[in-house]
């Protein structure tokens, strides 16, 4: 595919906005967790992962190597996995009590599946 560096590109710039966007509200401790903040709760910095997978997604499709779009592949797929341990940890029930789902962790889930499928199809890099 033509474009699909652009597309990975513009999907892990998607994905760092996307981690400081709130991902979930819990209602019994009134508080709103993202990706970078998650006040009075143990989560720590959820996101902090996939920002750092997403910059080395981003150098590794600008590289016009062969050994980077393989790598490319372990880096989309390890993303793709830590985006659906945030989905899972953070959106679990505790104590009879759920948090109450926002868009954002669900455009993390979406978008680190595009991310990942970009890494699937590379152009390329021989072709002059």
């Amino acid at each position: 595919m033509k474009y699909s560096n652009y597309i990975g590109v513009i999907s892990a710039l998607a994905i760092v906005a996307v981690c400081f966007m709130p991902w979930v509200y819990i209602a019994f401790i009134q508080t709103t967790v993202t990706g970078m903040s998650a006040d009075k709760t143990n989560f720590g910095h959820p996101g902090l992962m996939n920002i750092i997978l997403c910059a080395m997604a981003i150098v590794l499709f600008i590289t016009p190597r062969i050994w980077a779009k393989r790598m490319n592949l372990f880096i989309g797929a390890f993303n793709l996995a830590w985006s659906i341990r945030n989905f899972l940890l953070i959106t679990q029930c505790e104590l009879g009590d759920c948090p109450e789902k926002r868009p954002g962790i669900y455009l993390l889930f979406v978008l680190s599946v595009v991310l990942l499928l970009m890494t699937f199809i590379p152009p390329d890099p021989q072709k002059k």
